[in-house]
C-alpha cells in the first residue's frame, strides 16, 4: 500500500477510530489492500515479462554463435572461412579510406597504409599508387587483397598442415573471447535501457536495436581479430628431442637390489657385492629366470638383468 497508496486512506482510518497498532478488519480497508496487492502483482509480472523478452534477444544471438562455433569445430579445414574474413577486412579498410566516387587526391592514403600493416601485415604503398594514371578504388583493393593472400600463402608453404590447426584454434578462441565480452555489454545494456522510457521510447525496442548493433560489431571485430592474428603469427617449429642415451658403463657397475631398492655395487669401500662388468649383448634373448651369464649364480632378474 506504500507503493500504490489509496487516496484518503489516512483520513478514512481516522474516521473509523482506529488506533496505532490496532488490527484492521473493516471491509473498506480489506478491499483497498486487495486492490493494492493486485497492482503490485501486475507490476511484478510486467517486470518479469520484460526480463524474459530481453533474455529472448540474447538467446537468439547465442543460438547463432553456438551453431556457427559447432560447425567450425566439426570442420577439419577452416581456411576458406578465414580467407573470406580476410577479404571482408580488405573491403572494409579500403571503403573507409576511399569514399565512393572520390578522386585519388581525396583518398586517405596514410590511413589505408596503416590499416593494411595493422590488420594484414602488408606494406601497401597506396600513396604511390594514387599517383598512377587511371587508378581506382577497385584496383587498390585488388592489390591489397592479393598481397594479403600472398602473406598467408607464404606461411602455408613454410609451415604446411600446421597452419590448418592454427587457423582453427585462433578462430575458436577469438569467438569465445568476443562472445564473453558481448554478454557483459548486453547485461549492462539491459540494466540501463529502462531509462529510455523517460523520453517516451520503448525500452524493449531500444534494447533490441542496440543489441543487434552490438552483435554486428561483434562479427566485425571477429573478422578483424582473426585476420590480424593470422597475418602476424609466426610458428616456432622445434624438432623432437632425442631420448637420453644410456651409458653402458653404468650397466656394468650398478646393481639395484629388487627387494631393498639399494645399489649393491656402490656404498662402501669394499668390493663385496659388486658386479663384474658384463657386455649387455649377452642378456639379449635370455629369460629373466635364467642364470645370469656373469657367473654369479643368481637369476638374470636378480643380477645384471635387474636394471635392464
Amino acid at each position: 500500500m506504500r507503493i500504490f497508496p489509496v487516496d484518503s486512506m489516512d483520513s478514512m482510518l481516522g474516521k473509523l477510530g482506529l488506533e496505532q497498532g490496532e488490527s484492521i478488519t473493516h471491509p473498506w480497508v480489506t478491499k483497498a489492500i486487495e486492490r493494492a496487492q493486485g497492482k503490485v502483482e501486475a507490476r511484478n509480472f510486467d517486470i518479469r515479462k520484460n526480463i524474459l523478452k530481453y533474455d529472448d534477444v540474447m538467446n537468439d544471438q547465442r543460438k547463432v554463435i553456438f551453431e556457427q562455433r559447432l560447425e567450425f569445430m566439426d570442420e577439419e579445414d577452416v581456411s576458406e572461412t578465414v580467407a573470406e574474413m580476410r577479404h571482408d577486412v580488405v573491403d572494409n579498410i579500403v571503403s573507409k579510406a576511399i569514399p565512393t566516387r572520390s578522386y585519388p587526391e581525396q583518398w586517405n592514403t596514410e590511413q589505408l597504409e596503416a590499416a593494411a600493416k595493422t590488420y594484414l601485415n602488408v606494406t601497401a604503398p597506396v600513396g604511390d599508387w594514387a599517383k598512377e594514371e587511371g587508378i581506382d578504388a577497385e584496383t587498390v583493393e585488388t592489390r591489397i587483397r592479393d598481397a594479403a593472400d600472398g602473406v598467408i600463402a607464404a606461411k602455408n608453404e613454410k609451415y604446411g598442415q600446421v597452419m590448418r590447426q592454427v587457423e582453427k584454434s585462433i578462430l575458436l578462441q577469438s569467438i569465445d573471447g568476443l562472445w564473453r565480452e558481448h554478454l557483459v555489454m548486453l547485461d549492462h545494456l539491459s540494466k540501463v535501457v529502462g531509462w529510455r522510457g523517460i523520453a517516451q521510447r520503448d525500452p524493449l525496442n531500444e534494447y533490441k536495436q542496440e543489441a543487434y548493433e552490438l552483435f554486428q560489431a561483434l562479427l566485425g571485430n571477429l573478422r578483424e581479430l582473426v585476420t590480424t592474428q593470422m597475418g602476424h603469427i609466426e610458428i616456432q617449429m622445434r624438432p623432437p628431442e632425442p631420448p637420453p642415451a644410456i651409458d653402458p658403463a653404468l650397466l656394468a657397475t650398478t646393481h639395484i637390489d629388487p627387494v631393498t631398492g639399494e645399489n649393491d655395487a656402490v656404498g662402501d669401500d669394499s668390493d663385496e657385492g659388486a658386479l663384474a662388468p658384463l657386455d649387455p649383448k649377452l642378456l639379449v634373448g635370455l629369460s629373466r629366470n635364467a642364470p645370469c651369464p656373469c657367473g654369479s649364480g643368481k637369476k638374470v632378474k636378480h643380477c645384471h638383468g635387474a636394471f635392464v
